[in-house]
């Protein structure tokens, strides 16, 4: 019986986490429009401190066979969620924020997995980005509803991917990379289980944003 793609093996292996993380009480207040605009820069914030870690620790994985392959410059999101920033929270926003604990754990673990793990960089690569051009879509135009950001304009420019013509291609040709991802089945196991511990992670901060936003019962 022929094995089913290592890009399906990881999809169905994390669906339950990925699950729970769409539905987190944070996420769910937030694009429900409950909670105000005030969250969602907040959010961004987060993201920021996570995505800085994922893209700083890149730089020394271009030429590595296992994780260079990933590394596409169109997926790079830092730029864009610093003008998003810009826009939400006014100039000079750099010296006002901080991590949460669960971010600064969360890109520990990114910076760690860069420096010393090349394929469990993978799994967070994997998480985070295809994330992104997909479920990430559907916020984008929540948030312009929600507050009135412009279409793909500031506030949201995080989730548009403009040198990308046709998201579904790429996404296609990026599980293909993982289909041939040069590990051996233990390996490919232990980056399964990195992948379920990046949405845990990432459920972390939704749970830590969803208690400073607490709504009244």
């Amino acid at each position: 019986m022929t094995p089913p793609p290592f890009s399906t093996v990881i999809r169905t292996a994390s669906h339950a986490q990925h699950t729970e993380a769409e539905n987190s009480a944070f996420m769910s207040d937030l694009l429900s429009g409950r909670l105000g605009v005030a969250a969602y820069a907040r959010y961004t914030e987060q993201l920021w401190f996570v995505y800085r870690a994922l893209e700083d620790g890149a730089r020394a994985l271009s030429d590595d066979p296992v994780a260079g392959p990933f590394l596409k410059t169109e997926l790079l999101r830092v730029a864009a969620l610093e003008r998003d920033l810009d826009h939400l929270l006014g100039p000079g926003w750099q010296s006002r924020t901080a991590p949460l604990p669960a971010t600064a754990r969360y890109a520990a673990r990114l910076t760690e997995v860069a420096a010393s793990w090349p394929a469990g960089y993978v799994a967070h690569h994997y998480t985070r980005y295809l994330g992104d051009l997909s479920g990430g879509q559907i916020v984008r135009d929540i948030a312009e509803k929600t507050w009135g950001f412009q279409r793909k304009g500031d506030g949201v420019r995080f989730y548009v991917f403009e040198t990308i013509a046709n998201p579904a291609a790429f996404k296609r040709d990026y599980r293909r990379l993982l289909d041939d991802l040069a590990a051996d089945e233990l390996e490919r196991q232990r980056v399964v289980d990195e992948c379920l511990d990046a949405f845990a992670l990432n459920t972390a901060i939704f749970a830590a944003l969803a208690q400073a936003f607490a709504l009244p019962a």
